[in-house]
């Protein structure tokens, strides 16, 4: 097989195995450094409800938290949630997808 047509394939692949392990997760975690304040929390959330496939958004300043819970069928690449974070000024630590709803994660960081 040519080496061009390889590449495409590995590339076809890659893209298939990302697209499907992306719609099945429900939900970002995201850490973030530089939350300090109820303002922060309130921009970030006005940022991400601004992105079509958030449902929902939570904002925990004490555990550096932010998760946003996608629509079905929907996504938001890592990218896009980084550069999103990292243009208001914050920095991301790392970004987890979950099946975990919000509702689900406000819960075990407030400890219910």
């Amino acid at each position: 097989m040519p080496m061009k047509a390889l590449s495409t394939l590995t590339l076809a692949a890659a893209l298939a195995l990302g697209a499907s392990t992306n719609a099945s997760a429900r939900s970002l975690r995201i850490e973030v450094n530089g939350l300090v304040c109820a303002f922060c929390a309130d921009g970030i959330t006005r940022a991400f409800k601004k992105e079509p496939a958030a449902a929902e958004v939570f904002v925990s300043l004490e555990n550096k938290l932010v998760a946003v819970q996608l629509k079905d069928g929907a996504d938001i690449a890592d990218a896009t949630a980084t550069k999103l974070l990292t243009d208001a000024g914050y920095t991301v630590v790392g970004i987890e997808r979950t099946d975990a709803t919000v509702s689900e994660i406000k819960a075990e960081v407030s400890g219910d």
